[in-house]
């Protein structure tokens, strides 16, 4: 290719270098001129232009990004150069994929279904090191994909490219494995087969219903998005016989994938749900692997079903190992022992998402919740700040600071503003931190920023209301107890009662810097909706979360 300036009566047939403004039309880049647009430049007073000429062994850009795009997708025993510099591809050819009209140079590769997207990395680097004009742009091997979405790009660097290259790229991205002599794609979109899963869910004595609602919520999320269903799920105790009776009743409803999550998680081989899956008749093939979180994953086989012992982020739908394996199951692909031993580069997926006991313990902090006792509005509907009003004897703050400081939560921070001598002085001689909020006249956004400031290296803070005086420390453990169980620190965890939405609402770490940026007299409700995905909805059998006293007839009432 020869590019460089020419006189504009000698630029026909040659490539314009820069979009040129000739008169009333504009000539963008990598038009080849043609005898009007000559005529056109000419009339404007143009003289000279910075053409390409492009040589008998090259192919222009779009022939070349074209042929690259359809070697990409299409399987063939052979290349042939110019079949495919001629022979665009416009639709799906068994590989789930289609390729856009070449533009500038450029040829983009859409997925012609849902499904998860497969990429030779090898083939794709071969074809990348060949000439520096040729580029290949792809996303991550493995990444779930909707119908339409760009999968992959090629971009021809200059205006044109020895046509050799190009042969050479379109059979480096032929995929190194090899099918009856032909030799596969380099990249595919793997669609998803339907499936029909079924959970066991075990539970001690204590464990909170709630908490196997929200894990039966996340998978059923899971398996749609997946064109599947969760069809089953059955709750057992958590000793051996009872989880084998259920996943053989699972297995012989015909469920695949066969999950269990256990009310503690799989810690050994030999532990109740790997020991369980033995005895009804099935094989464990690994335990473990190097994502995180997604750890202690067990993989294994029940009759010609998968078998999925699930890690404890599971119960969140936060993205864990666990859906890198249930998605190569949904898209047919082979999961074995060696497939997980390749997951560990690239599987450290959120650290802040992870529970941290041993991190926490390590640093000499510790990664539990906190409560925020909010106890510095102007009560104006009150007339009086109602939270000095007595009830059975001590002010309304006080029931719900020792409510907290009766729970798990530490520290207790109590934030004041309106009266804030006389509630400290309500609040004398009790274990807990005082932050004061100046700006409390503004709303209860500024309370809530200055009492998240204040809580330190904790998973999640609890923010408790100050004037909900029957909320006790059994309310709170529960709640406490289901944001744990979720392993989640992106975690939103709200109490009901009678399908209305209650308080304190507990919130994972990861939340902060929404609340942070608050403005107002508004609360959280926004975050809860933004994130409604991490939210568990935790049901209370006592309307307790839901009694406010925000006026003298409530008080009388509660009386």
């Amino acid at each position: 290719m020869k590019l460089g300036p020419l006189p504009v009566g000698d630029a026909i047939g040659a490539v314009l270098v820069h979009t040129t403004r000739a008169g009333a039309r504009t000539i963008t880049k990598g038009t080849t001129l043609s005898a009007a647009d000559v005529a056109a430049l000419e009339a404007a007073g143009i003289t000279e232009v910075v053409c390409a000429r492009i040589d008998q062994d090259e192919l222009d850009e779009d022939t070349a990004a074209a042929a690259i795009a359809a070697a990409l997708v299409k399987e063939l025993t052979r290349v042939d150069l110019d079949e495919l510099a001629f022979e665009i591809l416009r639709s799906a050819i068994g590989t789930g994929l289609r390729v856009d009209a070449e533009k500038t140079g450029r040829a983009n590769v859409r997925a012609a279904c849902d499904g998860l997207f497969v990429v030779d990395e090898a083939a794709i680097t071969r074809a990348n090191s060949i000439d520096e004009a040729i580029t290949i742009a792809t996303l991550p091997d493995a990444k779930p994909v909707r119908a339409g979405e760009i999968v992959a790009t090629v971009k021809i660097i200059p205006f044109a490219v020895k046509a050799r290259e190009v042969h050479a790229a379109c059979e480096a991205v032929r995929s190194t494995d090899v099918t009856k002599e032909a030799r596969l794609p380099a990249i595919r979109v793997a669609m998803w087969t339907p499936r029909r899963a079924g959970v066991v869910l075990t539970q001690f004595p204590s464990t909170v219903p709630a908490i196997l609602d929200r894990a039966t919520a996340a998978l059923r999320v899971r398996m749609s998005r997946l064109d599947s269903e969760l069809v089953k799920d059955l709750r057992v105790a958590h000793d051996v016989e009872s989880v084998a009776d259920a996943i053989r009743t699972l297995a012989a409803a015909g469920c695949d994938p066969v999950m269990a999550l256990g009310a503690s998680a799989i810690m050994d081989r030999r532990d109740v749900v790997p020991e369980a899956l033995r005895r009804a008749g099935g094989e464990v093939t690994r335990f473990g692997m190097p994502v995180d979180p997604g750890n202690l994953l067990l993989l294994g086989t029940i009759g010609d079903a998968t078998f999925i012992g699930l890690p404890g982020c599971a119960r969140s739908l936060a993205r864990s190992g666990f859906d890198w394996v249930l998605e190569r199951v949904v898209a047919g692909l082979p999961i074995a022992a060696a497939s997980i031993a390749k997951l560990g580069v690239g599987g450290l997926l959120d650290e802040a998402a992870r529970p941290t006991p041993r991190d926490a313990k390590d640093r000499g902090v510790r990664k539990g919740v906190a409560a925020v006792v909010l106890a510095a509005g102007k009560a104006s509907r009150m007339g009086a700040n109602k939270l000095l009003a007595e009830l059975g004897g001590k002010p309304l703050v006080h029931h719900a600071v020792t409510a907290a400081l009766a729970s798990t939560a530490r520290p207790v921070v109590v934030v004041t503003g309106n009266d804030a001598d006389r509630v400290r002085d309500a609040l004398d001689g009790l274990d807990v931190t005082f932050v004061h909020n100046a700006d409390y006249a503004s709303g209860m956004a500024s309370s809530l920023r200055t009492g998240i400031a204040a809580v330190g290296d904790v998973a999640g803070a609890l923010v408790c209301l100050g004037d909900m005086p029957r909320v006790t420390a059994d309310h709170l453990s529960l709640i406490i107890g289901a944001f744990e169980a979720a392993s989640d620190e992106g975690a939103v965890v709200v109490p009901t009662c009678q399908r209305k939405r209650g308080n304190p609402v507990l919130w994972g770490r990861r939340r902060f810097a929404e609340i942070h940026a608050l403005e107002g007299d508004v609360g959280a409700r926004g975050i809860i909706e933004r994130n409604a995905d991490r939210v568990t909805w935790l049901a209370v059998d006592d309307p307790a979360i839901l009694i406010d006293v925000d006026t003298p007839d409530a008080l009388e009432k509660l009386r």
